[in-house]
């Protein structure tokens, strides 16, 4: 199986997850907890997890957003929505 569908099937499941998944996703981004730091990616999946209820992501987006130039949380924005129109 290729590298694009192994994402398209991983996509498809978070289409369907909650927003604790979607927190989880931002906690290891934010640390670097099995993958490397990245705040862009922290700051998308917490704003995800924000949208589906998860009030933690909600602060923690707001603590690291502090930490992120507004290009950078543009840029987290965007990729969101992306992410929303995809799934």
């Amino acid at each position: 199986m290729g590298r694009y569908e192994i994402t398209d099937i991983q996509n498809a499941a978070l289409g369907q997850a909650n927003g604790d998944v979607f927190f989880q996703l931002g906690m290891m981004y934010s640390a670097g907890r099995s993958v490397p730091t990245d705040l862009v990616s922290a700051h998308k999946w917490f704003n995800l997890a924000a949208m589906r209820g998860n009030t933690e992501a909600i602060a923690l987006r707001l603590v690291i957003a502090a930490e992120m130039s507004e290009a950078q949380i543009a840029e987290a924005q965007r990729a969101a929505r992306d992410w929303l129109k995809a799934n």
